[in-house]
């Protein structure tokens, strides 16, 4: 704040007039500060829109940019950057700035020193918008020297990096929607898509990697698999080879189905909910994007949603959406659906993209 001089001509010995000057100094430099900084109003905004402001704000801005996360209650997108230059275009554009302290490459380059030294089996990390940190997450079976290794890490990133427990083990939930069997195991389906004008659909890649004839519920073979991926990614494709109806729509096992009718991003904060033939219908909240989990045994998967919707075995592959809009696979976690516990998803646009599939 800049302060004006104020001339000894016009100043007064005289102590009222002197408490007089110092009020009047403060008004009129408060006054001056309103007008030097515009106020602008934050715009209320649904979860899908404040994720493409997101974007548009995160390529405008660049480095300055630190991440993001939607504010469900007040509807906001909140928006971190690490300079009041960046700050004030986020506040034109409607949205909520925080100046933090850690650069999103500086949060990118603490996630990879934990990829490089901590590939403890039984952790997950995420860049966390909200406290400006990655957040390393340990199961139950870490613990001696590997609980020391990753503590140790941790530690020494210092204030980019905290480290918590949860109480159960992340696993792949291997046992949207409806019950999908076979060769002794069960999955969930995610949604059907079209791909060449024929009808497929998509599920966990960790269920396709151990499954590759897919019967329904009543035990009628109905797909085999055509693509999958797992580890690293999570996600398969299966091709309809019965005549069975396939619409494009989610089980909310209370008689109805919710119609899905694209496929999108999600943002973090928005609440979403998720489908499974163990649990059923469960909502919950997107607490990270671009997770890495390490359920062990070499495999570790990437860019995963991190959300508080609890899930069990056989719900890997089922549904996770907004409205009537797709939005992951469910992959694993850790904890059940009476304690609760933390669930992650594999993003169902990169599914779509590398099947070259659509919605249907």
């Amino acid at each position: 704040m800049n302060h004006r001089r104020i001339s000894r001509k016009k100043a007064t010995a005289a102590g009222g007039a002197v408490i007089a000057l110092v009020v009047a100094g403060i008004t009129f430099q408060t006054a001056n500060a309103s007008e030097e900084t515009p106020q602008f109003e934050v715009k209320t905004l649904t979860a899908k829109a404040a994720g493409n402001l997101a974007s548009v704000l995160g390529e405008d801005l660049g480095g300055a940019a630190a991440g993001s996360y939607y504010d469900a209650e007040s509807g906001a997108l909140v928006m971190n950057v690490v300079d009041e230059r960046a700050a004030e275009t986020v506040r034109r554009a409607g949205g909520r700035a925080r100046v933090v302290q850690n650069s999103l490459a500086e949060l990118r380059s603490a996630r990879q020193a934990l990829a490089d030294r901590a590939a403890v089996p039984g952790t997950s990390w995420a860049v966390d918008p909200v406290t400006n940190k990655v957040v390393v997450t340990a199961d139950r079976t870490v613990e001696g020297e590997a609980w020391d290794t990753l503590s140790g890490v941790v530690e020494g990133l210092g204030g980019k990096a905290e480290l918590k427990r949860t109480a159960g083990e992340f696993t792949p939930f291997v046992a949207g929607g409806d019950a999908i069997t076979g060769g002794g195991g069960r999955c969930s389906l995610g949604f059907n898509v079209v791909k060449d004008g024929a009808p497929y659909f998509l599920t966990a890649g960790h269920c396709t990697e151990a499954i590759q004839t897919w019967s329904d519920a009543q035990g009628t073979v109905i797909g085999t698999n055509e693509g999958s991926s797992f580890p690293d990614n999570d996600y398969g494709l299966v091709r309809y080879t019965a005549e069975v109806a396939h619409p494009s729509e989610v089980n909310l096992y209370d008689g109805s189905s919710r119609p899905i009718t694209g496929a999108a991003d999600p943002t973090v904060g928005q609440q979403v909910t998720r489908s499974g033939s163990t649990t059923q219908v469960h909502d919950g909240q997107v607490t990270a994007l671009d997770a890495t989990v390490n359920y062990g045994n070499g495999d570790i998967v990437n860019g995963l949603i991190q959300t508080s919707v609890c899930a069990e075995p056989g719900d890997s592959g089922g549904s996770l959406f907004a409205g009537d809009t797709a939005l992951g696979l469910t992959s694993g976690g850790s904890g059940n659906c009476s304690s609760g516990g933390v669930t992650f998803f594999q993003p169902v646009t990169e599914a779509l993209a590398v099947f070259d599939a659509q919605i249907g």
